[in-house]
């Protein structure tokens, strides 16, 4: 299909949100697949989602049909917190991978949706059907997957936008200075061990923010409240470990078993409240994952 511009209000506007706008029924993720894929032009040639656009531009969308996904269903059990036909709210158990990828071909939290749910091919990638966000693999707690393409989308922008609220829990090794606070900086890949993330004082990476609070204590350990108000790759872990100098027990990246002031047997990290809208019926919901027996020492010195 193809179409020109004539609107002035779309003068500078990006091309894959004037697409998401053009065609809600596709999430931008699958929008910005198919620009970086060539399925898009403008004026004839291969452009980028953030091309800026102006009347008179001519733009030609060619959808290709949706390839089956080829990662094979598998009877993993889930820990289903909520279901109906647009979403699905899991507690994910530490040790799952969410997706396929290179050294986890299967075995994965994707496996496990194609076996649960009816169809989700297509719905967010290939290799990534239904998945709007991640947990670390050795992080446990609340996930939320979609089932359609437009919960897909809805519930990206909402991630994108910051309309959800996230609440962790985190035991780090020590005690920090101060009771709560505010942590806001730059994180993106570290400069030389590519496996980590990093504070970055260049200017480049992303916008990181979390707030939290010391709510226990075990062993002269602490156990954090934290709420993301991003969503970064490792953002929790880095946060413990460079802004407060406490990292996160059982952190095998960030953190150093021989320095433990507790054993544990896992990373102590775990995504505990959800609240987000439902993305079809707007309804406010609220979503938390049963505390892992790992954490009791210090719950119990929560009144």
């Amino acid at each position: 299909m193809e179409w020109t511009l004539s609107d002035p209000a779309d003068s500078g506007s990006r091309l894959d949100k004037h697409l998401t706008a053009r065609f809600p029924d596709l999430s931008r993720a699958r929008l910005q697949d198919l620009i970086k894929d060539g399925h898009v032009t403008l004026n004839g040639r291969p452009a980028k989602a953030s091309a800026s656009l102006k009347p008179g531009d001519k733009i030609s969308l060619v959808i290709p049909e949706v390839v089956p996904v080829s990662v094979v269903a598998q009877d993993i059990p889930l820990d289903v917190l909520f279901e109906d036909k647009d979403i699905l709210v899991l507690n994910k158990s530490p040790g799952l991978v969410v997706h396929p990828a290179a050294g986890n071909p299967d075995g994965t939290l994707v496996n496990a949706l194609l076996h649960h749910c009816d169809d989700l091919s297509g719905i967010g990638g290939e290799m990534r059907p239904g998945i709007v966000h991640r947990l670390d693999k050795d992080t446990s707690g609340c996930m939320v997957v979609a089932k359609n393409d437009i919960a897909h989308r809805r519930l990206t922008e909402a991630f994108a936008e910051r309309r959800l609220s996230k609440i962790y829990l985190a035991a780090i090794n020590g005690l920090p200075k101060e009771k709560s606070g505010r942590l806001q900086n730059m994180i993106g890949r570290h400069p030389v061990d590519r496996k980590r993330m990093a504070i970055l004082y260049d200017g480049s990476g992303k916008e990181a923010v979390t707030e939290w609070e010391h709510i226990a204590t075990h062993q002269n350990s602490a156990l954090i409240r934290c709420k993301l108000l991003t969503g970064r790759t490792h953002q929790i872990r880095v946060h413990m470990r460079e802004s407060l100098g406490h990292p996160i027990l059982g952190d095998p990246i960030y953190g150093n078993p021989k320095r433990q002031i507790v054993h544990v047997s896992r990373l102590m990290l775990h995504a505990w409240k959800l609240s987000l809208h439902h993305p079809i019926h707007d309804q406010p919901m609220n979503f938390e994952a049963p505390v892992p027996p790992e954490f009791q020492p210090w719950m119990q010195g929560i009144a």
